[in-house]
């Protein structure tokens, strides 16, 4: 055994000799150009811009490595800018071909795990020169495998090297060559090419990307490109009291999750719904199918409200007045009239206040104060449909780490409001806030933690919120309020009636009406938004106006004062049409119409001459298929006669009895036909004198 573990070592050394021979010093190029990150740009569509700057000497060439799963956003957009006179040669990328295929493209193969004696066979005919310790130069016949004993009961097996040297054949055991010198360079530039790639394999999941520039002197150059990245998210605190306005505090929450530390980088955060996609420029493309994740269902889920599309200005400050002489109050029970609400309709704790309204110095201060120690970092800049938050100071941030960016922090426009929808609670409404952006900033969509009184209230979303919109936002159950909806059967009333060319024309009217009976059990008033499904072939009647309507609701303003009840009412109206054909019409649907009060005297008489001419035609047609039936009964009749017949004797007296009935019959076959021949053409006539009326008919 030690005499193998001796042998091995030699084996070892040989395979670094012949390694090293082969990287003897060559004429190296230039040094890869180092170009640091300087700036990032997040977008909240998932990619983000990289940008990198540096400066080169002469003709040189940018070395990056990038993520497989990257390299199709870096070929779709990648951008490289030599800055000052010089140009861009190339960029070459590794190719996707497994390792193996392109170890095998070299003159040696290294893809398998090759000891000394697999090398030298695969150089058979190259010249080398081994040190035994002496010196030995000759061309490589070949290697065979020979098995010696060690010990009285080991045998081994020992790789001999077969040359042809200048004084015959000399064969050398492997264990015994401590440098071996390969004279073809070209081979040595072979053997370090498939090491390097070898080299570059250790770390599988990257590509090599190199750019080339040439040029003279020093130069500025400058890459850019798109990657996948994590969206950037935003998260708010909006702090709520009865006697200052709102305060918004928001955050962005970045990651790096990229493999390369971020060191005093400009950073931005674009938001805004910029077009991304991938496209296939690198890997293979297979049919993606989709993730249906199930719905998990909660007792309360986070609500997203709607904007208005039909709003009156300052919907919740002109509420009170919208809705004076619209709702019924109930004191005690449903009763009244707005007439008794109290003037002061509007509390002050629901009056919607600004920020530059002045605080008395005596009022306490805000329980959570967010304004304190927290100074904005970002400085917002509107670029056409994109909006930008531009991080004032660098930024630094370490792979696979992230990081929570001040971005608002100031006093916004609010007002308190209970939001009832029976869709989302059939009996209470949620507390919400009315918010109103005067800031000059693009709040983007994120959750928002509520403060109410100094203690936590509850959450809410927040969709995008451009400057100067408003939004709604629902944050717990307001428990204190509570909201009976009652639904009326709907009906229909006939509106009017007219005839146009033989068709009648009914107008209805489909009326739907719900009231809200709703009550307020806190010692405070609350200000309730009733939300009411909007329908866009139904006509509002009741009230007479909204507070504002989005594409799926109305939304009605309701001031409920402590204890009485209040009523909001709403009525709802859609106009039917239907069209019947006079000449077909069942005789019950032209009574239903001549009856109703709606319908005109003029339309009354022309239904009157319509069902005179009908019933005439009618009776015509009834006498010509009572011929008809006679005829087709005499006709069976006959051929049961003529069946009997055939049984009888001709000159028998029942015989003779049939002729002569045969004949009756015949004579009253002939008369009828004469008959039916004049009702058709009675029937004819009368038919063209109805659709001649009917055609006539234009009143209603």
């Amino acid at each position: 055994m030690p005499r193998l573990s001796v042998w091995l070592s030699i084996v070892c050394i040989g395979v670094w000799s012949m390694v090293a021979s082969a990287q003897q010093p060559v004429t190296e190029a230039a040094p890869p150009a180092q170009l640091p990150l300087t700036r990032i740009v997040l977008y909240g569509s998932g990619v983000g811009y990289f940008q990198r700057d540096g400066r080169i000497e002469g003709d040189q060439h940018v070395t990056l490595r990038f993520k497989v799963d990257t390299i199709n956003d870096l070929l779709k957009s990648l951008i490289a800018q030599d800055l000052d006179g010089g140009q861009v040669t190339t960029v070459t990328y590794d190719a996707r071909d497994p390792l193996t295929r392109t170890l095998k493209s070299f003159a040696l193969d290294l893809t398998e795990n090759a000891g000394l004696g697999n090398l030298l066979w695969q150089m058979r005919g190259e010249r080398v020169e081994v040190a035994t310790p002496s010196l030995v130069a000759g061309l490589i016949l070949g290697v065979e495998t020979k098995k010696e004993r060690v010990g009285e009961t080991q045998v081994v097996e020992v790789e001999y090297l077969n040359l042809l040297t200048d004084s015959g054949l000399r064969s050398i055991p492997l264990p015994q060559i401590q440098h071996l010198q390969i004279a073809n360079a070209q081979l040595n530039t072979e053997i370090r090419q498939a090491l390097a790639v070898l080299a570059s394999s250790h770390d599988t999941q990257k590509k090599t990307v190199t750019l080339g520039f040439t040029g003279q002197g020093s130069r500025r150059v400058r890459v850019g490109y798109i990657m996948e990245t994590p969206v950037w998210k935003t998260s708010y605190r909006l702090v709520l009291s009865e006697t200052e306005a709102p305060f918004v505090q928001g955050w962005a929450l970045v990651e790096n999750t990229t493999d390369e530390d971020w060191q005093d980088v400009r950073l931005s955060l674009m938001s805004g719904r910029p077009i991304s996609f991938t496209m296939d420029m690198y890997e293979p493309l297979y049919a993606q199918r989709p993730v249906v994740v199930p719905e998990v269902y909660a007792a309360l889920r986070p609500q997203v409200y709607g904007q208005a599309m039909d709003a009156p200005g300052e919907p919740l400050r002109e509420a009170a007045q919208q809705n004076e002489g619209k709702v019924e109050k109930r004191r005690g029970g449903l009763g009244g009239s707005a007439a008794d609400m109290p003037a002061a309709a509007a509390p002050p704790a629901l009056r919607t206040m600004t920020q530059s309204e002045a605080v008395p110095a005596s009022m306490p201060a805000r329980t959570v104060s967010l304004d304190q120690g927290v100074t904005t970092a970002a400085e917002a800049m509107e670029l056409g449909e994109l909006f930008e938050y531009a991080i004032s100071a660098p930024v630094a941030l370490a792979r696979q780490k992230s990081a929570m960016l001040p971005i608002v922090n100031t006093a916004i426009e609010g007002t308190k409001v209970s939001i009832y929808n029976q869709r989302v609670h059939a009996k209470h409404p949620l507390h919400g806030v009315r918010v109103r952006n005067t800031t000059a900033l693009h709040l983007s969509q994120g959750p928002v933690t509520v403060f109410d009184g100094g203690v936590y209230a509850g959450d809410a979303r927040l969709d995008d919120l451009p400057p100067g919109q408003e939004r709604l936002l629902s944050y717990a159950m307001d428990l204190k309020t509570e909201v009976e909806p009652v639904t009326t059967p709907e009906q229909r009333e006939l509106v009017s009636v007219s005839v146009r060319k033989g068709t009648l024309l009914a107008t209805h009217k489909a009326i739907a009406e719900k009231s809200y009976n709703i009550r307020n059990r806190d010692q405070k008033p609350h200000l309730v938004l009733i939300e009411h499904p909007f329908r866009a072939d139904w006509q509002l009647m009741l009230p007479d106006a909204t507070t504002e309507r989005t594409r799926e609701v109305y939304r009605f303003a309701v001031t409920v004062e402590p204890g009485p009840g209040t009523r909001l009412r709403i009525r709802e109206e859609k106009a039917l049409q239907q069209s019947i054909v006079l000449s077909e019409a069942a005789p019950e649907a032209v009574t239903y119409y001549l009856r109703a009060t709606q319908v005109s005297d003029k339309v009354k008489q022309a239904l009157q001459r319509v069902t005179a001419l009908r019933d005439t035609l009618d009776q015509t047609v009834q006498q010509r298929r009572l011929f008809e039936q006679q005829i087709q009964e005499i006709t069976q009749e006959q051929g049961r006669i003529r069946d009997n017949m055939g049984r009888l004797a001709q000159n028998s007296e029942l015989y003779n009895r049939y002729v002569r009935k045969f004949d009756q019959q015949e004579t009253e076959i002939e008369k009828m036909r004469k008959d039916i021949q004049a009702l058709k053409g009675t029937e004819e006539q009368q038919r063209q004198e109805l659709h001649t009326y009917l055609m006539s008919l234009d009143i209603s």
